[in-house]
């Protein structure tokens, strides 16, 4: 499987862009849902570009040696969200769309969960994978040759408490 490495600067840039080609199709959205744990910097980045309400929806799918086998997908059971109501025009976003599943899911979560209150959805993502069942409203790059995304954050997975405290002892809680 081909592999494709991500730097934070190239991260952002792809989120930056994700925005402009939401705000070049003149859609008029006022609520944002991401999906996490992919999704939250996309949605965080986007709620503050275009001062929208986020709402967190938390789903599950990866599981095995490195997060790379897909599972059934598991939802939280609620929204998160500071706002009394969902927005009835929803932008839902995520990282990227693999298998589709995620988006494809979580559309009809909303839709069964939140149904009176939306009139439209429209969702968005940074990659595309080819061998999806599901195509996004926006995104940024199609990937053809669906390769392994390697974000940035990642490292963070294989990075541990006191890895970190090791790093910075010079942090350490003083008497």
């Amino acid at each position: 499987m081909p592999e494709l490495y991500l730097s934070w600067s190239e991260y952002h840039q792809k989120i930056e862009q994700l925005a402009a080609i939401i705000y070049h199709s003149n859609w008029d959205f006022n609520q944002i849902v991401c999906i996490a744990k992919g999704g939250l910097r996309v949605g965080d980045i986007l709620c503050r570009v275009y001062h929208q309400p986020l709402a967190i929806i938390s789903a599950s799918s990866y599981t095995g040696p490195e997060n790379r086998l897909r599972g059934s997908i598991t939802f939280s059971k609620h929204l998160a969200m500071t706002v009394e109501q969902l927005g009835s025009r929803v932008l839902l976003v995520d990282d990227l769309v693999d298998s589709g599943i995620s988006l494809q899911e979580t559309v009809k979560w909303l839709k069964r969960e939140h149904g009176a209150a939306i009139t439209e959805i429209r969702t968005a993502v940074i990659w595309y994978k080819a061998c999806s069942v599901f195509k996004p409203d926006y995104y940024i790059d199609y990937l053809p040759d669906n390769p392994w995304i390697h974000q940035p954050f990642e490292t963070y997975e294989h990075t541990s408490p006191a890895e970190l405290a090791a790093s910075y002892q010079h942090l350490a809680v003083r008497d």
